[in-house]
């Protein structure tokens, strides 16, 4: 067994330990990423923008089992249980390369989206609706008030209503006991608006979603070298596996 062979059959041994690992890793981003949208999903339009950690997550379900089936195959030196695995490998790069490019095409779309449909949820705020929940939760844990600065509410049909020339309480800095919310006050509350700050927060999320999936589909790429040298040198005549049996 030449030098080849041992350093392929190891960096696929590796690969599997890493499909396991990246089927935990994977499940946990696809899961924040999923659970930072649901957050604001009150301001996206698209729900196709949880694509790409939709996809992360189906990569990850068949994450352990590929693992084991790479073990075997490489121990017995199969044949066809390295086709397979090749198979699955490649599979899954191309999915990790679709997910890629989804996450860097939504990525740019963040902006458009949020800017237009938080303008449409803030002017439904009326203190008791779900939607008007949602606006006071991202003003309250951004610390930040209305879309683009905290004016914006002196346009809204809740700040006309009331009349009172205040806009939500939400918007009263967390250690100030004695805001009104009044705007006459800006001291006492978050002047920037949450739509930039939304923006930043869904476009880091995906960003170090799309960081992960690159890597791992760089590791893919590498596996799929591995298994190429070692069916080839299973050809070699000097050369016979060590196992056979069902993948043989």
């Amino acid at each position: 067994m030449d030098c080849g062979v041992i350093t392929s059959k190891t960096v696929l041994l590796l690969l599997s330990l890493i499909f396991w690992a990246a089927a935990a890793g994977l499940s946990y981003v696809g899961g924040y990423v999923i659970n930072t949208y649901k957050n604001y999903d009150s301001f996206l339009q698209d729900k196709y923008a949880m694509l790409p950690a939709v996809i992360i997550i189906c990569v990850a379900v068949v994450m352990f089992i590929i693992g084991l089936i790479g073990c075997c195959a490489t121990i017995r030196e199969s044949r066809v249980g390295l086709g397979i695995f090749l198979a699955i490998i490649l599979i899954i790069f191309i999915a990790e390369v679709a997910a890629f490019v989804l996450g860097f095409i939504y990525r740019e779309k963040v902006k458009t989206d949020v800017q237009g449909t938080m303008h449409i949820v803030f002017q439904k705020y009326d203190g008791k609706s779900p939607e008007s929940g949602v606006v006071d939760y991202v003003q309250e844990q951004l610390q930040c008030c209305g879309v683009t600065n905290y004016t914006d509410w002196a346009n809204t049909q809740w700040f006309n209503t009331t009349g009172n020339n205040t806009v939500p309480l939400s918007c009263c800095r967390q250690n100030d006991k004695n805001c009104t919310g009044h705007l006459n006050e800006p001291q006492d509350l978050y002047t920037q608006g949450c739509a930039e700050k939304v923006e930043y927060g869904l476009q880091n999320v995906l960003s170090y979603a799309m960081l992960v999936i690159l890597g791992f589909a760089i590791i893919k790429f590498f596996g799929m070298l591995s298994v190429c040298v070692l069916t080839c040198k299973r050809e070699d005549n000097g050369y016979q596996p060590l196992y056979s049996g069902i993948f043989a």
